[in-house]
């Protein structure tokens, strides 16, 4: 862990209010509602709810540099036992039929085990959002076989195929410790051809830039990965970086900011709209507030409009079809191919 990275971490840019005060006042930027209504897409909508997504907690045993949750080993926001079991509770009232675990690193909660259970129980698919490392901690070791036991889908990040740019993000030695994790988990079934075990990852651009065509990635990442350590894996996602927390910092000591927001802005694309991850999801946060997408939760944004705002009053009837709360950094999403939590949207 370098001590650049320990910096941005403390920087007053951690405050919630000064990110939406910052990409409010970014007047060079035109609202994100008025480029709807420019396309006869505003107000937003959302509709079936078809994904529950879940932050359990802050908690990570990783501090990456661009990480937007702000995630770190020194985070307590965890989610109670009390507060998944209304989880469980909302979910059973409901059909959705997928849930995506996240985090911080989700599996370091410690009722982490006992929510994919009760998950499971229900019938419903359970995708875990892994940095792979917290795979190899001290007490984990037996973790990737559960997984494998509840037929839990992995959605690991790993920022590109080669070391210099994968730690350059992650932290010295991320690259090898996530090798060997990937290696571990092809051995017990997951990403091989034929296997329902399923292995995705994810990446995100090491710099102030748009990710590349996905589908042109994803034939890097299998050749290179391949080739080099005999790993193999189903699909890669390239997910855009947020103007929000800790890459938000990174663009404003970089003096990028500006040109970075711009960019977002002229690659605005309005097919991707109907594919935004708000559109199908319900986010829940570690204390049961109810958001719009992972983002949203992120910048404290709650869902609104008269939708129920807590897990206890969860009432997906109410929640499907609402308006979904927007902002400028929603430009992230609909630029170029799109940005999603599975992905280009387009």
């Amino acid at each position: 862990m370098s001590k650049g990275t320990l910096l941005r971490r403390q920087s007053p840019l951690a405050s919630l209010p000064e990110q939406v005060g910052i990409l409010d006042r970014t007047s060079f930027i035109p609202p994100f509602e008025k480029t709807l209504r420019q396309f006869g897409q505003s107000p937003l909508h959302g509709g079936e709810v078809e994904i529950f997504q879940i932050n359990v907690g802050k908690q990570c045993n990783q501090l990456c540099a661009h990480c937007h949750v702000d995630a770190g080993p020194d985070r307590t926001e965890i989610m109670s036992r009390e507060t998944m079991a209304g989880c469980i509770r909302a979910l059973a009232s409901t059909n959705i039929p997928k849930v995506d675990i996240t985090g911080g690193a989700p599996e370091l909660n410690p009722h982490f085990r006992w929510i994919v259970g009760e998950i499971r129980a229900l019938g419903r698919h359970v995708t875990d959002r892994c940095n792979l490392t917290v795979l190899a901690v001290k007490g984990q070791e037996d973790l990737p076989a559960f997984l494998a036991a509840h037929q839990v889908e992995l959605l690991c990040s790993l920022p590109y195929y080669q070391e210099r740019e994968t730690d350059r993000q992650r932290g010295l030695g991320v690259f090898q410790r996530s090798i060997d994790v990937l290696k571990y988990l092809n051995r017990l079934g997951y990403g091989i051809a034929g296997s329902e075990l399923a292995l995705n990852l994810v990446c995100n651009p090491v710099g102030a830039f748009l990710p590349a065509c996905q589908k042109v990635l994803e034939e890097d990442f299998k050749r290179n990965l391949h080739r080099k350590f005999g790993i193999q894996f189903n699909h890669l996602y390239c997910i855009t970086n947020m103007p929000i927390s800790r890459f938000l910092e990174f663009l404003l000591e970089s003096g990028n900011y500006e040109r970075y927001m711009e960019r977002l802005v002229q690659a605005f694309n309005p097919t991707t709209i109907s594919g935004l991850m708000c559109r199908n999801m319900i986010s829940i946060g570690w204390d049961g507030r109810l958001f719009d997408c992972d983002f949203n939760q992120m910048l404290g944004l709650e869902v609104s409009f008269s939708a129920p705002c807590h897990i206890s009053d969860f009432d997906v009837a109410r929640l499907s079809h609402r308006r979904i709360v927007t902002g400028r950094h929603c430009y992230g999403c609909t630029a170029g191919a799109g940005s999603s939590c599975s992905g280009a949207t387009t």
